[in-house]
């Protein structure tokens, strides 16, 4: 059986092999090793991989095929989303809070024990925050933080990472709205990286790997619309 790629926590951040030869099982394992350092997380974005790996275990690094993706102007709305919407129950708000909602994304969930998102991993995407790479989208109950995801930006992607809810259809709202920005600021693309029937109830789809790359290489190097993350997203609630 092959072995994944091993990476020295010293070596240059874009060192990655080709993500053709990421395993079939387990899907996608294609490195082990590193560190999270902004440079080699960014790096890693670019080529279709993510960390993703449990406390105790190595960074493991994974570039699955097929890819789940959103393309913005696809976004799914229910009818009972959309009731959900249309009541105006949540405010939402973009770069408000970022540590607590990956520190709500970290929480085990019900019937789940431990939790992928390490201390180590908080705080890498925390530095990412910091530099204007990794942002938030947060769901508030008045004052209370009930839902919401975050994720990394580069160029016309933007790359979900997790979400979570303390209220039905929280987390699902933060959605919405994130995709209704993104759409506003020319953004083609979000990767889900793993398929699930909750990304595919919202417009998510898989395309092949080799696919998924192609579209990396043309829209990472472009700029979406100037006044991304920049501004107050008071009328993110308009559009579909």
């Amino acid at each position: 059986m092959a072995a994944p790629y091993w990476i020295e926590r010293d070596a240059p951040a874009d060192c990655f092999p080709d993500v053709a030869l990421a395993l079939r099982d387990p899907d996608g394992l294609l490195a082990v090793g590193g560190d999270l350092s902004p440079e080699r997380i960014l790096a890693a974005y670019r080529r279709g991989i993510f960390p993703w790996y449990s406390e105790g275990q190595p960074i493991l690094w994974w570039s699955p095929d097929p890819r789940a993706v959103l393309f913005p102007e696809r976004l799914k709305i229910s009818r009972s989303l959309r009731k959900v919407l249309n009541k105006d129950q949540f405010q939402i708000t973009f770069d408000k809070a970022f540590p607590r909602v990956v520190a709500g994304c970290a929480a085990p969930r019900k019937g789940e024990e431990g939790t992928w998102i390490t201390p180590g991993m908080a705080e890498a995407y925390r530095r990412l925050h910091e530099q204007g790479a990794a942002h938030s989208v947060e769901c508030w109950e008045g004052d209370e933080l009930v839902g919401g995801l975050y994720g990394v930006a580069i160029g016309r992607a933007f790359f979900g990472e997790s979400m979570f809810s303390r209220r039905s259809d929280a987390s699902k709202v933060a959605f919405v709205h994130l995709v209704r920005m993104l759409r506003r600021w020319k953004y083609d693309l979000i990767d889900c990286q793993v398929a699930t029937r909750h990304l595919a109830s919202l417009g998510a789809v898989t395309v092949p790997r080799e696919q998924f790359i192609r579209m990396l290489r043309r829209l990472c190097g472009q700029a979406p619309a100037g006044e991304s993350w920049n501004r107050s997203p008071s009328t993110a609630g308009e559009g579909q």
